[in-house]
């Protein structure tokens, strides 16, 4: 049984709503005032898992956090993450063994979101390559037993099914059976500073033997002031651009109002950037009125902006992958977000175990 956080009210697993508040499962057993292996001098360790680019390390990262582990199928994506933090990730998960993996505090895992999205054809679990890679998320917080963990997905999460039960509802149920304490919200990239609209849903988990009870973590409530792409649009005469007959045979084909266009006077949040931008899509795309064609695509420094990474973040690779792994990565606000919010947990245990201990000295 699911409760809302703050108002105590029941609700249902199966009714999910996509805007609802946190939520965690009811369950005080494993609750126990263990003392967390941490101390004000020493750093949060954590390991970034399906890690791509790097989103997620980037929005966790600082002096009082480091990274001990990176994982990353994908070759192309290793490269751009390597050139970036000078490190390169291990390769697929699946051929990693645990032992392997240092001791950490907190588990970061964007776990691929195709096998769940729309354009994946929402094949979840059954996803032949992608849909089990959950399953490692739990091999290593069972064994590994951190403190915390951040997981992210696409929203489509919140109402695929597997068989006859949500796929969400079984993703909870294994993590409650390793005593998590488990929270979860969508969150819109719009309401932390970039100028996109992109709703993913984020789970937080807690290790419940870590603490006497439930935990004080909110989600993040971001901004209400709206940051529009208009700000950051750049000129590009060449290397952009999309043909004339391409226009005229597929972009302009219906006039239905898509795809959608900007320009320097666009005050919008535009659409969710997709890994398949290059492909042109009219129905998902985001295209600037600019440049030899008067069409052209995002630019490389755009798609930063709408994913809240540096000017300076490198792209060693083609076009083709940039567009792939930016569209695939998480928001970097976002997650900065988060981790305060983590972190202010942490650190409000950390107190607590510290004055008992004082006390009991």
């Amino acid at each position: 049984m699911i409760i809302f956080n703050k108002d105590s009210i029941m609700h249902n697993a199966v009714d999910h709503n996509s805007e609802q508040a946190s939520l965690f499962f009811k369950n005080e057993k494993g609750y126990k005032k263990l003392r967390w292996k941490y101390s004000k001098n020493s750093k949060l360790r954590f390991i970034d898992l399906f890690a791509g680019i790097g989103g997620f390390r980037m929005g966790m990262q600082n002096k009082n956090a480091e990274c001990v582990f990176s994982s990353e199928w994908d070759s192309d994506s290793r490269k751009t993450y390597q050139a970036n933090f000078n490190e390169k990730p291990k390769g697929d998960i699946n051929k990693i063994s645990i032992k392997d993996i240092p001791d950490f505090d907190i588990l970061l895992a964007g776990f691929p979101c195709q096998p769940f999205s729309k354009i994946g054809m929402r094949q979840g679990f059954k996803h032949k390559t992608q849909g089990n890679l959950f399953f490692n998320i739990l091999e290593i917080l069972e064994n590994k037993q951190p403190i915390s963990f951040i997981l992210e997905n696409v929203s489509g999460l919140m109402t695929h099914k597997s068989g006859e039960k949500k796929t969400i509802d079984i993703m909870f149920s294994k993590l409650e059976d390793l005593e998590y304490e488990v929270h979860y919200k969508i969150l819109n990239a719009a309401d932390f500073g970039v100028p996109q609209i992109r709703r993913r849903v984020f789970i937080v988990g807690f290790k419940k033997k870590f603490f006497s009870s439930y935990t004080n973590f909110e989600f993040p409530k971001g901004s209400e002031e709206k940051i529009f792409i208009n700000r950051f649009i750049e000129t590009h005469y060449d290397g952009y651009n999309i043909s004339k007959r391409l226009q005229k045979s597929y972009i302009y084909k219906f006039d239905d109002g898509k795809p959608e266009i900007i320009d320097r006077n666009s005050r919008i949040q535009v659409k969710t950037l997709v890994s398949t931008y290059h492909k042109i899509q009219r129905i998902t795309g985001t295209f600037v009125k600019d440049g030899k064609t008067g069409l052209r695509l995002l630019s490389e420094n755009e798609c930063k902006t709408i994913m809240g990474f540096p000017k300076n973040f490198k792209f060693p690779v083609s076009r083709t992958q940039m567009y792939r792994q930016i569209g695939n990565a998480v928001v970097v606000p976002v997650v900065k977000a988060l981790a305060k919010e983590i972190i202010k947990v942490l650190n409000h245990n950390k107190s607590i175990h510290e004055q008992k201990y004082k006390k009991s000295a």
